[in-house]
């Protein structure tokens, strides 16, 4: 049989996939995918065994388990002081990328145009692209990676449909600001765009910043769709239990589409999250302090390096430039990823394939969430780069 035509041609392997399976075939410090290396808290295992033995383990409701709705309404009022449905604005997700997915497929179709901030999470030009939309790339400039709204207003159209931002932001691990949210609010209540905002690293904020959701803003909260994911601020990303809180109206048209894409998500591990934040409300302050201790562990060990650390507003993520290592100062990021790797055996990510339009730099993504002798091992070998 003849193949069909790919409807995306152009899109290979992760960047993701690829770095950490030639670090695992050379036996090298992985700091390049974002995923811990440590054991996730022992209750979590024990209420998953717990809710698999008590019997949950049939289909979930399709939206999601009531109880862990109600858990994240809860959460969501205590935090932010926002009043959320738990029934009709809150449907869990396989991760936060399957919410994303159905959502853009939901929400834009043919000849529509959504705007993405370069460098983006790779999942959302591909998913755009397959909704039969036009993904419209607008580069953030290293180093800051801030917001040029002026550039934003001349990228939109009468087709605009939507505007996709992710804030803490990955890679760039910066913060939107308050007035960015400001500004945000007011293009898109000017040009009527749905947001679909990406806040999978809400807890994962340093020095001062403030996490600005798009929750917060009640303008923007009738129009966007936010994302989240239990297996980043759980430590586990094997988990794949991510969540969209989103207006009715909203929400409803993204169910329409998650019902057939994945319809539900593992039942056992709904109650299990569902009990484990019962028990533990407050788990998600101690991100901070947790994820700024390994962050200092990380650039401690890069003191005296040739690798410049940039200062990390979020994420568990911090960018380095390597442009005075003798070694990979020439280098564009692709290949100082790979010699990195193979001569110095430490595994980074290149931030060109967040670009759709590469621009100059001389940046690589560290990951963090690591276990201390990881960071302290990786800091060993990239001190000794010339």
């Amino acid at each position: 049989m003849k193949a069909p035509a790919s409807k995306l041609p152009d899109v290979g392997t992760t960047i993701f996939t690829v770095i950490s399976r030639r670090a695992e075939e050379l036996g090298a410090v992985n700091l390049g995918q974002g995923f811990p290396d440590y054991p996730v808290d022992p209750r979590l295992i024990e209420l998953v065994t717990a809710a698999m033995q008590a019997g949950f383990n049939q289909y979930a409701p399709m939206a999601g388990l009531p109880a862990l709705q109600q858990r994240i309404a809860t959460d969501v009022q205590r935090r932010h002081g926002i009043s959320v449905d738990a029934g009709s604005e809150v449907t869990i997700a396989v991760g936060a990328t399957e919410a994303i997915f159905s959502a853009i497929l939901a929400l834009v179709g043919q000849g529509d145009e959504v705007i993405v901030f370069d460098p983006a999470y790779d999942s959302y030009d591909p998913a755009v692209r397959l909704a039969g939309a036009r993904c419209v790339h607008v580069p953030l400039q290293p180093p800051l990676f801030r917001f040029d709204w002026d550039r934003v207003r001349a990228a939109l159209t009468p087709r605009t449909r939507m505007i996709i931002v992710n804030s803490p932001q990955n890679p760039s691990c910066t913060v939107m600001s308050p007035s960015d949210l400001q500004e945000l609010a007011r293009l898109a209540e000017e040009r009527d765009l749905i947001v679909l905002s990406d806040e999978v690293y809400e807890h994962l904020v340093y020095d001062g910043a403030v996490h600005c959701s798009v929750l917060s803003d009640p303008a923007l909260a009738a129009r966007s769709l936010a994302m989240f994911s239990f297996g980043k601020s759980l430590h586990a990303t094997g988990l794949r239990v991510g969540y969209c809180i989103a207006p009715a109206a909203l929400t409803t048209e993204l169910r329409r589409v998650h019902q057939f894409n994945t319809f539900t998500i593992a039942t056992a591990l709904q109650h299990a999250v569902a009990a484990y934040l019962g028990e533990k409300p407050g788990v998600f302050a101690e991100l901070a302090p947790f994820f700024t201790a390994k962050r200092r562990l990380l650039t401690e060990g890069l003191a005296g390096s040739v690798l410049r650390v940039l200062p990390s507003q979020g994420t568990y993520f911090t960018l380095v430039d390597y442009s005075a290592s003798q070694m990979l100062g020439a280098l564009d990021d692709m290949e100082a990823a790979r010699v990195l790797l193979e001569n110095v055996g430490v595994a980074a990510i290149p931030l060109t394939p967040f670009y759709r339009e590469p621009v100059p730099h001389r940046l690589l993504r560290l990951c963090f969430a690591k276990q201390d002798a990881t960071l302290a091992r990786a800091g060993e070998r990239l001190r000794a780069l010339r």
